[in-house]
């Protein structure tokens, strides 16, 4: 099943949270979405679970529309919320078994996914006792015990130790082997290592769609040099293959070139033929986090 976003907006008074969104999800995808606090990612999420409606654009699930046929398409999402909401006072196995009756699940499959998520040396514990990523685990056994075909995930990790990250990115991984799996995290680099695919949002608007593998082998260099004395801009834009240039702080600078050349030897000879010293030629990857500072700085 996929599902299609088109042109979603939505407005709250005189302030417009998503400002005609669109995009296409795929089975087998897991799709990071990434933006600054505000960047109108939680609405959308609200969205796409039919808690909130769009002040214009639709929801596609397959050929099904999403304001149409709000219940059976609820029946093929799992949403688990930022802040993870538990009856805290119920056991593991009870709070998924209440779950079951609610979607018209078999018992047997409460212990299938007990199982699946790594509750078993926990189920004899009230939720309250459990640790966060234990809880964690409650809320994501909980939103696929109906084996949806779209999984929303908000913030899975936030607040987890390293170990308990990886063992959330593993289940997730597995997870989104047969289905949509969208998944929003501050972490970056937690979305590099899971996602296939980001979506960015700033100020309701998408700024970017694309691969990771793209990202990967984009020809781009960046290269963080520094000066033992201050240069100006214009300057430095007389190198080759110069794409983008920032300054760092005084004599530093961050130099993206459109090329796969090394260009570390050229800015040494560019330092030499200029009366200046390069304290130091760093080259950085182009990583998520550096595609982020830049869509979303302004």
């Amino acid at each position: 099943m996929n599902l299609k976003v088109a042109d979603i907006s939505k407005q709250y008074g005189n302030q417009l949270s998503l400002n005609k969104v669109s995009f296409e999800l795929k089975a087998g995808e897991i799709v990071g979405l990434l933006g600054p606090n505000g960047a109108g990612k939680s609405t959308l999420m609200k969205i796409l679970t039919g808690y909130l409606k769009p002040t214009s654009g639709t929801v596609y699930y397959g050929d099904l529309l999403l304001s149409e046929n709000l219940p059976t398409i609820q029946q093929q999402t799992g949403y688990l919320p930022e802040h993870n909401p538990l009856y805290t006072e119920m056991y593991v196995r009870e709070y998924l078994h209440f779950h079951a009756a609610i979607h018209k699940v078999a018992k047997t499959e409460v212990e299938r996914v007990i199982e699946k998520v790594g509750l078993t040396p926990e189920v004899h514990k009230k939720i309250h006792q459990l640790s966060k990523g234990y809880r964690q685990r409650v809320g994501l056994a909980a939103a696929i015990l109906h084996n949806p075909s779209l999984l929303i995930l908000d913030e899975p990790t936030t607040g987890l130790d390293p170990n308990q990250i990886e063992e959330i990115r593993q289940l997730i991984l597995a997870l989104g082997k047969d289905r949509i799996i969208l998944l929003s995290s501050h972490i970056l680099q937690e979305v590099e290592a899971i996602c296939d695919r980001v979506i960015i949002l700033h100020r309701g608007n998408k700024l970017e769609d694309l691969l990771l593998n793209q990202m990967r082998s984009s020809k781009k260099q960046l290269i963080e040099v520094e000066f033992d004395l201050r240069v100006e801009e214009q300057f430095l834009k007389t190198l080759p293959n110069l794409f983008k240039v920032e300054n760092v702080y005084d004599a530093t600078w961050e130099l993206t070139f459109d090329t796969q050349e090394d260009m570390r030897p050229v800015l040494f000879d560019f330092a030499q033929q200029n009366g200046l010293r390069a304290l130091k030629i760093i080259p950085k990857s182009k990583n998520l986090a550096v595609l982020f500072k830049e869509l979303t700085a302004n």
